[in-house]
């Protein structure tokens, strides 16, 4: 770990832009933060760049959340010996076509989307909420653009390590599923709502912390910060029905038993505990760390995914980075690439790559083994994905990340 800021520390210094830095700087002067950190993986965001861990008091950012709101990884590992990929690719490829859907705006026809409880929650607690349930309905179980991706490919295990469940595994390589996306529609629109409305609350704030004005938790307008609070949290239960959904179909249709499964938000606010005070700690591209806890860092569709274990790390805020990061723009990395390079790369890699953006290819991210070396004050790794099948939305998709 680099020298902290005077204000936060940032955890690979060298790996992160000057701009994504005084983002954070910008946020970190706010009213009512407490305390802030900076991930190795940080590039900027909006309002708080993408990487950024804010903890603030009796407050709530809707942007220091992100417009993806309970963005999340999901991994599946299968009691399957590891050379399953080799033998029967041709099947695993056409599951991941057949099971998967993708793209900008993507949706079942007209009730042929999957029921899940989450549907049948109270979407009634606030009209924009309200207004989502069909939104939310007909995208259950589908991926977005962008950085979205469902993959297979092999992740090998350490040591023998027990998830959430109960389910404990032992040493060895394993045939595995992981997935990354979000809550699509419903919270791209909520996050749009209750930035609004917490920029109405806040319209003298100087130009640089427009992104970042934020709900209270208390006093006049505190049923504001509420509302968004329980819209937030309904989002991320929408989230994990759809990493869910899919892992549920790829899995009936592989057949195969379940031996050890994890998945975590990145895009979420929680109310943890640090240096006796309870604080809301926003972790906007961030993984959380806390003593134990489990979750998953994906590389590139080219390179590895780690499996980590937190570390409780205060400094940190029990966070960690939640990828590489990119150290290129979508707009710089069409540039630079064609699509016969990033088939090339793929094929170099050994990966079959389905469909993807060019906007997506592996040199638009950081090294991840770099990393994850400039965080083993916060996360040790538990395991190593290797991804070998690969599928994102296609070229020409906007991006939703």
């Amino acid at each position: 770990m680099h020298p902290p800021d005077d204000r936060f520390p940032i955890f690979g210094r060298r790996f992160i832009d000057a701009e994504a830095i005084r983002q954070m700087a910008t946020a970190a002067g706010l009213p009512v933060s407490a305390a802030g950190a900076l991930m190795p993986d940080a590039h900027v965001g909006y309002g708080l760049p993408i990487g950024g861990v804010l903890a603030t008091r009796d407050a709530v950012i809707p942007y220091a959340v992100g417009v993806d709101i309970a963005c999340r990884v999901m991994v599946s590992v299968f009691d399957a010996p590891a050379g399953t990929l080799e033998r029967r690719a041709d099947r695993l490829r056409a599951i991941l076509e057949r099971q998967t859907l993708f793209g900008v705006g993507r949706s079942w026809p007209a009730g042929q989307g999957p029921d899940h409880p989450v549907l049948h929650e109270d979407w009634s607690f606030a009209a924009p909420v309200r207004a989502l349930q069909p939104l939310a309905r007909s995208q259950i179980g589908t991926s977005g653009s962008g950085n979205h991706f469902v993959e297979w490919g092999l992740i090998e295990f350490l040591g023998p390590c027990e998830d959430a469940s109960g389910r404990r595994i032992a040493p060895g390589s394993y045939l595995a599923v992981v997935s990354h996306s979000g809550s699509r529609g419903p919270g791209a629109r909520t996050c749009d709502h209750y930035s609004k409305v917490a920029r109405d609350l806040h319209p003298d704030l100087p130009r640089d912390q427009h992104h970042l004005a934020w709900l209270p938790l208390s006093g006049p307008h505190g049923h504001l910060g509420h509302e968004y609070w329980a819209a937030m949290e309904l989002m991320g239960r929408f989230a994990s029905a759809n990493h869910h959904i899919i892992h549920g179909k790829i899995r009936d249709d592989l057949g195969q038993p379940l031996a050890f499964e994890i998945e975590n938000h990145h895009n979420f606010a929680w109310k943890d505990t640090h240096r006796g005070e309870e604080l809301i700690v926003h972790r906007k591209g961030a993984t959380p760390a806390g003593p134990g806890v489990l979750g998953y860092i994906p590389g590139s569709m080219t390179a590895p995914g780690y499996l980590v274990r937190g570390l409780g790390a205060p400094e940190g805020l029990h966070s960690a980075s939640h990828g590489a990061g990119r150290r290129l723009s979508r707009t710089k990395c069409r540039e630079q690439t064609t699509r016969q390079s990033l088939s090339a790369a793929a094929r170099e890699a050994g990966v079959d790559l389905l469909s993807a953006g060019l906007d997506e290819a592996p040199w638009a991210y950081k090294d991840i083994d770099e990393i994850m070396a400039a965080q083993r004050d916060l996360v040790e790794p538990v395991a190593r994905f290797t991804p070998r099948i690969v599928r994102m939305a296609p070229e020409g998709e906007k991006a939703e990340d």
